[in-house]
């Protein structure tokens, strides 16, 4: 069993930075890739960052120049450092984890831009 420990949301106001975590543990024995999501009030659930297993990345156009995704693979976590964030950020923001076998979701974190 795979489980995953979000942390580090919040509420910011506009301009601000956050920094979210994501923590694995379980069973793993081989990663592919990480990536946060993030879903909004009515809205469907849409991919934020992806880091692959050997460091390439790749980001929505929406936070690209203000997000960076990164991952430490000795301690299977994978990070999302938020600069300048915005009212449109919005959103609960979950974590995904890769393997051979099957994709696991973190339980999300509220992150919250006040304007």
């Amino acid at each position: 069993q795979v489980q995953l420990v979000e942390s580090g949301g919040g509420l910011v106001q506009a301009g601000g930075s956050l920094r979210l975590s994501c923590a694995a543990s379980g069973s793993i024995l081989n990663i592919y890739h990480m990536a946060w999501y993030r879903q909004a009030p009515g809205k469907q659930r849409e991919l934020v960052a992806r880091v692959t297993s050997i460091r390439s990345t790749n980001y929505a156009d929406s936070v690209k120049g203000r997000f960076t995704i990164s991952r430490d693979n000795a301690k299977n976590t994978v990070y999302l450092q938020m600069n300048s964030l915005k009212p449109e950020d919005t959103a609960v923001y979950y974590c995904q984890v890769v393997t051979p076998t099957s994709a696991y979701w973190g339980q999300g974190t509220q992150v919250t831009v006040s304007s």
